[in-house]
């Protein structure tokens, strides 16, 4: 719930409703750098004199244009081809201002343009320049967005994962890969100076971290975690640089979205993330993305949510980013949903999931940015597709009601509690109890149990776990049974690990000793040595497993202290087929 912020801003939405009522066709507005508000106040001066967290507050709700100017083609059409053959490349419908409208219309005052600027880009051969009829119709739509009053986000995305370049081992590389980003940004800064406050521009994606190491060239990157956040602090205060030096009229002093590591709340509060300087004092934000457990959000490996563990763990994650708030940062969390793309229903507990995340958002001041490809936003008929997703968004929308700040963060509150009040219980496991069994998701994604050290709530529907009860040193038999799942069985393995709850805590120092791994009933021959370590210090476990895990970890042990031959790839997860019951067998050993 917003307060609101003129009668003219209702006039407006007024005629956003009207006009898509006249049906959701083409627009022929054209773009201009001389840009006008929807709103006879105009952006400078609502917007020049805000401080980065008072805007993010007027940015209200906002929403995605997901999977459009993103998509990409690059190497099959090159820079030559019409804007819409890659605007329309994964399914999305060529954009309208019609649509932008009906966007403004639903409750959402802030649009984020994700981007893939290399589709018309000649990088390979040196050449950064990008083609201007790309710029021009990212240009239009950002137009159309200011028409109707919209803080306008513009980034670079994915974009064909040329962000690997950084992690090379070959310097020369890593210099295009610079080469490109400056001229990149010095571009769009130039093309769009003249865009008023209502534009934002963001200096990345998820890209910003671990995935500059991505493969690229056929090999992947060779970067430790202490340079991957040296280069995003590097990349950040470029990006900034690059904006303010570019001058017009508002580059001087807009609004700027940096980066968060990997864009992952935990990795971007920790302290080797730091904000950029900037000569304009109140303008930065920063941009998290938040969708926990991914399994419920973008997968269908959990089929529910809204235990008191899930509501809970959302409440303290999203409560971390008051680090950059007290600071006097803005956050905009960039990217969030439960996605059902290709589907015509809700998930179950979308509505308590969306309340409570949304609830958070006005309670810490935060501006969340739905993730959405033509799904709870329907861009044909220019109207959420969803009746209470539709109620919920238009009462939470910054210009339907005259409440004041105070008051929202109140009523935000209250709203959190009753959620946190009305949640289930889930599964509550002792802290003197050590409880084993299989974290597990499938090689397609589709069926999740228990991924995490925690033991969290969450699995998919008609999955059959047998968890026992740790007592000691001693032989244990954990399983997993897919019959009853959708398909009746788990297309291979994405990540497995045996765990043991508490196990670091109550038996410390004990090995994990693998006896025997069965799948459908037959006995797996493992492919080399399993080995016991502790991610968080808490829970003991042993990777079946995980292809993140490259080397293994200093502080493994064995019972016989030898490693060689460890492997956190026990199975080969890829082709193993199809699972319909996976059983292991472990031994506990006292040290």
């Amino acid at each position: 719930m917003k307060k609101l912020r003129k009668l003219l801003s209702l006039v407006l939405a007024l005629i956003c409703v009207l006009g898509c009522l006249g049906g959701c066709g083409d627009s022929s507005t054209e773009a201009s750098g001389d840009s006008q508000s929807g709103d006879d106040v105009t952006a400078e001066a609502k917007y020049k004199d805000l401080n980065a967290i008072e805007f993010t507050e007027i940015m209200g709700n906002g929403i995605n244009l997901g999977n459009t100017m993103e998509a990409y083609g690059h190497k099959s059409y090159g820079t030559n081809s019409a804007t819409s053959v890659y605007e329309t490349l994964w399914g999305m419908p060529v954009t309208t201002e019609d649509m932008i409208k009906g966007m403004k219309a639903a409750g959402f005052d802030s649009i984020r343009i994700p981007v893939a600027w290399t589709n018309m880009m000649n990088y390979e051969s040196g050449d950064y320049t990008i083609n201007e009829s790309y710029i021009n119709r990212v240009g239009e739509i950002i137009q159309w967005a200011i028409n109707a009053d919209m803080v306008v986000v513009v980034n670079d995305h994915w974009d064909g994962g040329w962000w690997a370049m950084f992690g090379s081992e070959d310097q020369a590389t890593r210099d295009k890969a610079m080469e490109l980003y400056t001229s990149m940004w010095t571009q769009l800064a130039e093309a769009y100076k003249d865009f008023d406050y209502h534009l934002v521009l963001e200096s990345g994606n998820e890209e910003m971290g671990n995935r500059f190491n991505d493969e690229w060239d056929k090999k992947t990157g060779v970067l430790t975690e202490d340079e991957c956040y040296a280069l995003t602090n590097e990349l950040n205060q470029k990006f900034v640089d690059i904006v303010r030096s570019t001058g017009g009229s508002y580059n001087n002093d807009r609004f700027l979205l940096v980066a968060g590591y990997n864009t992952d709340i935990d990795m971007t509060t920790d302290d080797r993330y730091k904000m950029p300087a900037d000569k304009a004092e109140g303008k930065l934000i920063v941009s998290v993305h938040y969708y926990t457990p991914s399994a419920y959000c973008i997968d269908t490996g959990i089929s529910s949510w809204g235990t008191k563990s899930d509501v809970l763990t959302m409440n303290e994650y999203l409560a971390k980013m008051e680090k950059f708030t007290d600071a006097g940062y803005g956050v905009i969390i960039g990217e969030y949903g439960v996605l059902i793309e290709g589907q015509s229903t809700l998930k179950a507990n979308t509505i308590e999931y969306l309340t409570n995340f949304l609830a958070n958002c006005d309670y810490y001041g935060y501006c969340p940015m739905l993730w959405d490809c033509n799904s709870l936003y329907n861009r044909n008929e220019c109207k959420m597709q969803f009746e209470e997703v539709a109620d919920l968004y238009y009462k939470n929308g910054y210009n339907t009601t005259d409440t004041l700040p105070e008051y929202i963060k109140a009523q935000a509150e209250s709203t959190m509690k009753k959620m946190l009040n009305n949640a289930t219980e889930g599964e509550v496991v002792p802290e003197d109890e050590a409880r084993a069994w299989i974290m597990f998701n499938s090689g397609d994604w589709s069926i999740a149990y228990r991924v995490g050290d925690a033991y969290p709530d969450g699995q998919a529907a008609g999955l059959v776990a047998t968890d026992v009860k740790v007592e000691g040193a001693g032989t244990y038999t954990v399983a997993l049974d897919f019959t009853g799942t959708a398909n009746g069985s788990a297309s291979g393995i994405a990540f497995a690990a045996l765990g043991i709850l508490h196990g670091e805590d109550l038996y410390p120092g004990y090995f994990i000793e693998i006896k025997e791994i069965k799948i459908n009933g037959e006995v797996y021959t493992m492919q080399g040595k399993p080995y016991t370590t502790s991610d968080d210090k808490h829970c003991t476990r042993v990777n079946i497993y995980n292809a993140w895990v490259t080397e293994v970890p200093e502080e493994a042990r064995v019972a016989d202290g030898d490693l060689t031959g460890c492997t956190p790839t026990l199975v080969d997860g890829v082709n193993v087929g199809n699972i319909e019951t996976l059983e292991i067998t472990f031994e506990y050993v006292a040290p």
